[in-house]
């Protein structure tokens, strides 16, 4: 039997979406799956919307496109709007707190509220609220360990931007404790 997981991560331009698609596409090819990541963004970028959709299957997969989500990563409640109506039954979504608040969701879906913003302010930068996210989404769904994303990290990040390793790995910590 095949396994097909459509997965959206939603948010404003500058908030890292496109990072955790690439970062989860990345894990799932190194696992041996087949992937598809396809990003959608506006033009002014930072501050506008962005989103990307990442497929993972053990099979070939026919498109990018996903009319039916399996999981939702959402930032903020524009993301949450956008995208409830493809929300499939018994679903995911993983909600930014701090940002959406009483999303408007079908009975059917699990909510996992994560106070991301709140929890990246608390360490001391904003800009790894994506990472406070992806801990919860990896805690919760069991795609990948903790080593995994470690490893992940350093292979994308130890050329150009080391110092952030260590703040990146904290945020994930952070978010896996506010699951955990």
């Amino acid at each position: 039997m095949c396994r097909m997981t459509k997965i959206v991560f939603s948010g404003f331009g500058g908030q890292g979406v496109l990072t955790l698609g690439q970062l989860v596409a990345s894990l799932a090819m190194k696992k041996g799956k087949q992937v598809t990541w396809m990003p959608s963004y506006g033009a002014e970028m930072r501050g506008g919307t962005a989103n990307c959709t990442v497929i993972v299957s053990d099979k070939i997969i026919g498109s990018p496109v996903a009319y039916e989500i399996d999981i939702l990563v959402a930032m903020n409640t524009p993301s949450i709007d956008k995208f409830a109506n493809s929300l499939k039954n018994g679903s995911f979504v993983f909600s930014n707190s701090t940002l959406v608040k009483e999303p408007k969701l079908k009975d059917d879906v699990k909510l996992i509220e994560i106070d991301a913003t709140g929890i990246a302010t608390k360490i001391g930068n904003i800009k790894v609220a994506n990472m406070v996210m992806l801990a919860g989404f990896l805690q919760t769904i069991n795609l990948f360990t903790l080593e995994d994303i470690e490893d992940m990290l350093q292979e994308k990040f130890s050329v150009k931007y080391p110092h952030l390793i260590p703040l990146n790995m904290e945020a994930i910590k952070e978010g896996i404790l506010c699951i955990a």
